[in-house]
């Protein structure tokens, strides 16, 4: 147990730990503006086909698969992303792939998170998408301790930053030997509070979780699917629409300041709820621009209904369609579409007399196409 005449630097380590308050006049408006938004865009894609529906939801998890983990510095192959949530969700895309193990570990945790957000989280839970995220029982170079509470077998788990003999502690989790009894009334809490708000709750459970730290490894990964699963639950709606780890992302720098302030304050944690809200408020702003692209793409098809075209011209326009990177050439599609120079210019040009391509108005050395 901790020392009690140490300096009680941590909230963890505060005698009223974990009973948490805030003040709900500071952040009533924003938590009205929060579900108003979550309304509109429900609204939005309820309006939608079953198929449009799907496609948003692929591209939200796509989104949220990749950003979870680049905020903690570690980037993944986006085709890879998208094929594996594909496959599991059970719909045909063009361009699938083959996706690696590490990569199919968070996509599990993710759709397990969100499509299956209304069945209680348990301890076993918790510990099979640990598992997920480190199939080979290693985080990087290191073994670790994976589908079990952490065992500090090497000191304090600290979170630290600076040169060796000049580190600076920015947080120092509970001590292992009281994870399993803090897990145990968090989950308590997780399954039972039905009166606060979900999305109050998606916020308190976030800060709550990632402050005790229970994993060796992942934590923040894990942290976040508790997030997304409780906000699921506040929609009613296993479909996911926007990405709040894209915009953690964005805001990456802010929110581990953020997170430091308040696990170094006291118990009222208005400020990192009102942080929270506006980063959720951001992140279903920011969802408009997924949803034009895929009323834009539904509405090319509906328009080329009656043009004919071969399976790759199909195949590559969806690729486009989809955010291609980059400008689009001959020797591109050549390699996507697996053929040859020659049939890729005859492909493009085809699409051209139909007045589906266009030649980029800026010259060069080679010919970029683009969507009329």
């Amino acid at each position: 147990m901790q020392i009690m005449h140490q300096m009680k630097a941590f909230i963890h380590q505060l005698e009223n730990w974990p009973n948490f308050s805030w003040k709900l006049e500071e952040f009533i408006n924003l938590l009205s503006e929060a579900r108003n938004l979550q309304g509109r865009i429900l609204g939005r894609m309820e309006s939608l086909g079953f198929d449009l529906r799907n496609e948003a939801t692929l591209e939200t998890l796509t989104l949220d698969a990749l950003k979870t983990t680049e905020i903690e510095g570690e980037y993944l192959n986006r085709d890879q992303v998208r094929s594996s949530i594909a496959r599991k969700l059970g719909m045909e895309i063009a361009g699938s792939v083959d996706s690696d193990r590490n990569v199919d570990g968070i996509v599990d945790i993710m759709l397990d998170a969100t499509q299956n957000c209304f069945k209680p989280l348990t301890a076993e839970r918790l510990f099979d998408w640990h598992a997920a995220l480190f199939p080979t029982g290693r985080s990087g170079m290191y073994n670790i301790t994976v589908a079990n509470w952490r065992k500090d077998s090497t000191g304090p788990m600290q979170v630290v930053s600076g040169a060796m003999g000049k580190e600076k502690v920015h947080f120092q989790a509970p001590d292992s030997s009281v994870v399993e009894f803090e897990m145990s009334r968090f989950i308590s809490w997780f399954n039972t509070n039905k009166e606060l708000d979900l999305v109050l709750k998606a916020a308190v459970a976030h800060l709550w979780f990632v402050t005790i730290h229970p994993f060796e490894d992942g934590n923040g990964r894990i942290t976040r699917a508790l997030t997304d699963m409780l906000l699921a639950l506040s929609d009613r709606s296993s479909q996911r629409f926007y990405s709040m780890s894209a915009q953690i992302r964005i805001e990456r720098k802010q929110y581990y300041e953020i997170l430091e302030k308040t696990q170094k304050g006291n118990l009222d944690i208005t400020g990192w709820i009102k942080w929270f809200l506006n980063c959720l408020i951001d992140a279903l702003k920011s969802t408009d621009t997924t949803l034009n692209r895929i009323l834009f793409k539904a509405d090319f098809w509906n328009r080329q209904a009656k043009t004919v075209m071969n399976e790759r011209q199909k195949k590559l326009l969806n690729r486009i369609l989809d955010g291609f990177e980059g400008k689009l050439t001959s020797s591109k599609w050549a390699k996507i579409a697996k053929c040859s120079k020659d049939t890729a210019i005859r492909d493009i040009n085809d699409l051209i007399k139909k007045d589906v391509l266009i030649k980029e108005k800026e010259g060069g050395r080679s010919t970029n196409y683009e969507l009329k």
